[in-house]
């Protein structure tokens, strides 16, 4: 049989097997190329999913970027509209208030000033009965004097004092009148004024003075005994007024009145403290609702709002920082391309008209602006 050397294994094959041999070589290579291109295939196929995958995620990020973005701005739109609302509502709070406590004064005043053309009108009246009846009675009234002068001027207070609070308590019965706290020695008496159904609106603090000057001093202490016991209205009751009030008014916070015209100062200013405390009655309402408001202020979900605003706007301006400079970094390239490019034309244009000479002239941004073109002289 013929036979061949192997060219690999150089032994003597035959000739079949020679070929067999060549044949599965062949074979083998086949596969390995078929392979090989398989797997550059397959790789490939990976390679282009691999960045589908990733400009996909890519994508995916950038629209929820948007999307958070879109949502940060409707927050602070609507969180900017909440307290347009809140501030809106506090300010119409105020201003109805306002206009409800300058509506009670006007109505107080013209109350008083009632009351004064009454009591002028009054007081006119018994100043004729007193003069017609002066004779008559002048000489027991300086024997009223004198017994009153031999007794305690505390005593005469005390008396004074029991006088008026039995007046006011025949008069007031809807009231409750209480003993003045200890800690409080100017004050005799504490009225705490009630309505019909037992309701109190507020209280009146008196102090009863009986002595023969009038003295200014007392003004600012009763207005503390006042304070002390949170009443409304402090009234002073004196045998001698100041001269700038005739029967009763209103110095340094406090009433200040006669004997005579106590029960009708009483009565005016009791009055208006019962109206006052309808009003506020009715504002009740208005109250809840500024206490919804501040609870809502003061709460956490309002607070969490606030920072989720701020934490938007400073993630924004982060942002617009970062594009103002990038921004001003092109700018900046540009600028410097444009002054090289400007600088570059202007030395390429001299140096041709310099070979060319004066018949090329030049173009209107490369003239002198000032002045006249420059001499051979001033050249040279």
């Amino acid at each position: 049989m013929n036979r061949i050397k192997c060219p690999h294994c150089g032994k003597q094959v035959e000739i079949s097997e020679a070929i067999k041999h060549q044949v599965e070589e062949s074979v083998r290579t086949e596969e390995k190329e078929k392979s090989r291109l398989e797997i550059e295939k397959l790789k490939k196929e990976i390679e282009e999913k691999i960045k589908k995958r990733l400009k996909d995620d890519l994508e995916f990020k950038m629209k929820n970027s948007e999307n958070e973005l879109d949502e940060a701005k409707k927050r602070n739109k609507e969180l900017q509209e909440q307290l347009l609302e809140l501030n809106k509502t506090l300010r119409e709070i105020k201003d109805s208030s306002d206009r409800q406590e300058l509506e009670n004064q006007r109505k107080l005043n013209e109350e008083l000033e009632k009351m004064r053309e009454d009591v002028g009108k009054t007081a006119k009246l018994k100043e004729l009965e007193l003069e017609k009846k002066l004779s008559d009675t002048q000489k027991a009234l300086e024997d009223a004097q004198r017994k009153s002068r031999q007794g305690s001027q505390q005593l005469q207070g005390e008396v004074m004092e029991l006088n008026l609070e039995e007046q006011l308590k025949a008069t007031f019965s809807y009231d409750e009148f209480s003993p003045v706290p200890k800690g409080i020695e100017g004050a005799d008496i504490w009225q705490k004024v009630r309505n019909k159904h037992g309701q109190e609106a507020g209280s009146i603090v008196w102090e009863i003075k009986r002595t023969k000057a009038f003295s200014k001093s007392w003004l600012p202490k009763l207005r503390e005994d006042c304070r002390k016991v949170n009443g409304s209205i402090a009234i002073l009751v004196t045998d001698v007024l100041p001269d700038n009030i005739d029967f009763f008014g209103r110095e340094a916070g406090v009433w200040i009145s006669s004997f005579e015209q106590a029960l009708v100062l009483a009565n005016v200013l009791r009055d208006s403290l019962l109206q006052l405390a309808i009003a506020k009655s009715s504002a009740s309402h208005k109250d809840e609702h500024l206490q919804e408001i501040y609870e809502y202020i003061t709460s956490e979900a309002f607070r969490h709002k606030i920072e989720a605003h701020f934490e938007s706007v400073k993630t924004l301006r982060v942002d617009l920082d970062s594009e103002k400079r990038a921004m001003e970094r092109i700018w900046k390239k540009r600028e410097v391309e444009i002054q090289r490019l400007d600088r570059s034309m202007s030395q390429m244009f001299g140096e041709i008209q310099g070979v060319v000479g004066p018949q090329l002239e030049a173009p209107k941004n490369l003239e002198i602006e000032a002045g006249d073109e420059p001499k051979q002289e001033e050249i040279l």
